[in-house]
C-alpha cells in the first residue's frame, strides 16, 4: 500500500546505524560500550577490559542465531554492537564456502562465489539494521592508494573487501573515523589526542547523514551524544 503521509526523520540514535572505525587500540569498542543497554556481538577477542554484555560469535551460524534472538525482542538490550564487521565478513565467506563445498569463493567461477557471499552478508546486515534497536558496526582501518588522472594519494578506509565496504557504507547513517590529532603541549612537544572525524574527506572515509555533528569531536561518548542531541538546526 502506498503511503498517505511523509515519514518524519528519525530523531534518536536508537533508530540509527553507525559505523565506527579506526586503528587498533584507538578506543572504538570502549566508545560503543557506553551506548544505552548495549550488547556486543563479539566476533573477535579484545573486549576483556569492558564491563558489558557480550555474545561470542565464532561462526556465521552463531551470528544468525544471535540475530534471531535479538529480533524476538525477549531481551533488555537497546543497542547492538557488531565488533568487528571485518571478522563477520570472514565468517560469512567461510559459511558460504562450506555450504557449497568449496575451498575458496573463486572456485565457483565467473564471480559466482563472491556474489553469494555479498548477497548473504548484505541480507543479514540489512535485517539487523532494520530491527528497532540502535546498531553500531565496528571496523579496523586501513590505508589504500587511490589513483586518479592527476596522481595518486592515500586514503584511510574501513578494513573490508571493497564490495563489502560499499555495502556497509551504504547501509549506515553515520561513518565515524577515530583518528589521532596532533597538538602542542605546554612545553611545545607534540602530543596526540583521539578524535572522531564525521565529515567526508579525500584522506579518510567519514560522513553524517543527519547533519547534526560538527566536523571533529573528541572521542568522548557523552560529548558525541550532546552534539547529536543539541542540533542547532533541528527547530528551524
Amino acid at each position: 500500500m502506498l503511503p498517505t503521509a511523509k515519514t518524519p526523520p528519525k530523531q534518536a540514535l536508537a533508530d540509527l546505524s553507525v559505523l565506527v572505525y579506526g586503528r587498533p587500540k584507538a578506543g572504538k569498542s570502549s566508545f560503543c560500550a557506553q551506548a544505552d543497554d548495549a550488547l556486543f556481538l563479539a566476533t573477535e577477542a579484545g573486549l576483556n577490559h569492558l564491563d558489558t554484555y557480550q555474545a561470542p560469535i565464532n561462526s556465521w551460524e552463531e551470528l544468525l542465531e544471535a540475530c534471531a534472538d535479538i529480533a524476538s525482542g525477549n531481551h533488555p538490550f537497546r543497542t547492538i554492537i557488531l565488533d568487528t564487521v571485518d571478522n563477520a565478513y570472514r565468517l560469512c565467506a567461510e559459511y558460504v564456502c562450506k555450504k557449497h563445498r568449496i575451498d575458496h569463493e573463486s572456485d565457483l567461477g565467473y564471480g559466482k562465489g563472491y556474489a553469494l557471499i555479498s548477497n548473504e552478508f548484505t541480507r543479514v546486515l540489512t535485517k539487523l539494521s532494520l530491527l528497532p534497536y540502535g546498531l553500531y558496526i565496528v571496523s579496523h582501518a586501513q590505508d589504500i592508494e587511490i589513483e586518479t588522472r592527476t596522481g595518486k594519494y592515500t586514503r584511510t578506509v574501513p578494513t573490508l573487501p571493497e564490495k563489502a565496504r560499499k555495502v556497509v557504507l551504504g547501509l549506515v547513517d553515520m561513518i565515524l573515523f577515530v583518528d589521532f590529532e596532533p597538538y602542542a603541549d605546554e612545553q611545545g612537544d607534540t602530543q596526540y589526542r583521539r578524535v572522531i572525524r564525521t565529515k567526508p574527506s579525500t584522506t579518510y572515509e567519514a560522513g553524517d547523514r543527519t547533519g547534526r555533528l560538527p566536523e571533529t569531536l573528541p572521542l568522548d561518548y557523552q560529548v558525541f551524544i550532546e552534539a547529536f542531541t543539541n542540533d542547532p538546526f533541528r527547530d528551524q
